[in-house]
């Protein structure tokens, strides 16, 4: 065996004894370093004849080569050594099934707001939207509760940056607001189409199409326990004609809690009471006659026909126009419809809570 093969052997060696990289890097210095055998053939070379460095410079990059795919080959092995064994203390189960996504679903409460919106859409009602953040004209005094009412107590508002001292901007407290806004953009179009002598026999008569409207969303106030939330929602209505009367007001809303409830049997019963926008007015109480609330009178909704003030804020004349107007909460209505005791559960966020109203 020659020299170089001799120092072949010994590297192949050296390095199928090596277990750790530092070891391998260790090995390889006393090979091809700088002061590797290798190294100190090649500074050998200085020595020789012309045709002695080509044959002798030849031979040892040969050996230098076989050193360096030893080299590679233990780097390897090492390697794929310690993917091994990171493998075996990382071991994975693969075959348990994999996680998928869960699809997703609308919230308790929205189904509610959807299932409201079909059933006063086929009554002939429009849907309307309307800013969270409001003027007080809109919120208040335009629903007939000046800054000195006392029914202003009742809302403990948040006031929000904008506006003036005399008009503040505030989070609505109610949807009522959509109230106001919608009659008066409806008057607005329907005066506007006469003006340009584009309506049909309204234009002849002065008769105006009836305001039918429910306004549906967010709303807010300063209170927080097991059946009051800080943000909630509300669902306001409004029906205005030449003669809506409040046995239209019983009518619609009878009909339409039967329908929410899927109970053809459910009482109502209309309880007088105040409030600043209507008069007369009415809290609607409902009673179920089977389940666990059987009996028991439960309160869904404020309502009474639609005050003077409030009509005439709206650009009618209250001495032709009438109408009735109610204002409930989804949120309760969600309640009583899914037997949930705490209004809070809806807005933690729990996913295993609010997957149980998926289909």
């Amino acid at each position: 065996m020659t020299d170089l093969e001799t120092i072949v052997s010994d590297a192949k060696a050296a390095f199928g004894a090596t277990t750790t990289p530092a070891d391998l890097e260790n090995a390889k210095a006393l090979f091809l370093g700088k002061s590797g055998r290798i190294t100190e053939l090649m500074k050998g070379m200085a020595q020789l004849s012309v045709d002695e460095k080509k044959s002798r410079g030849a031979a040892i990059n040969l050996s230098k080569q076989a050193i360096e795919a030893a080299l590679s080959d233990r780097r390897q092995a090492l390697a794929d050594a310690e993917l091994q064994k990171q493998l075996k203390a990382e071991a994975l189960d693969v075959s348990l099934p994999g996680r998928q996504r869960a699809q997703g679903g609308l919230h308790p409460v929205s189904l509610t707001l959807e299932r409201i919106e079909a059933i006063f859409g086929s009554m002939g009602f429009d849907v309307a939207q309307g800013p969270e953040i409001e003027t007080d004209w809109f919120n208040f005094t335009a629903l007939n509760t000046p800054e000195d009412h006392p029914a202003r107590s009742m809302h403990d508002t948040f006031y929000v940056e904008g506006g003036t001292q005399a008009a503040p901007n505030l989070l609505r407290t109610h949807t009522s607001p959509m109230q106001i806004r919608y009659a008066v953009q409806h008057v607005k179009k329907h005066r506007a189409l006469i003006d340009a002598g584009k309506s049909n026999e309204g234009a002849f008569t002065g008769s105006m199409p009836e305001i039918r409207v429910i306004a549906p969303g967010r709303t807010y106030r300063v209170d927080s326990d097991a059946t009051h939330s800080p943000m909630f929602h509300q669902c306001e209505g409004l029906w205005i004609g030449e003669n809506v009367s409040f046995k239209d007001l019983k009518f619609v809303f009878t009909d339409f809690c039967r329908t929410f409830f899927e109970s053809d049997d459910l009482v109502l019963r209309f309880r007088p009471s105040f409030f600043p926008f209507t008069e007369p007015s009415a809290e609607i109480d409902i009673q179920f006659s089977s389940g666990p609330l059987a009996g028991k009178w439960l309160e869904v909704a404020g309502s009474g026909q639609v005050h003077p003030n409030v009509v005439r804020n709206m650009g009618l004349d209250p001495e032709k126009y009438i109408g009735f107007a109610f204002g409930m909460g989804p949120d309760r209505l969600t309640m009583l419809r899914y037997g949930v005791n705490d209004l809070r559960l809806f807005f933690d966020g729990d996913i295993r809570f609010l997957s149980q109203f998926q289909n």
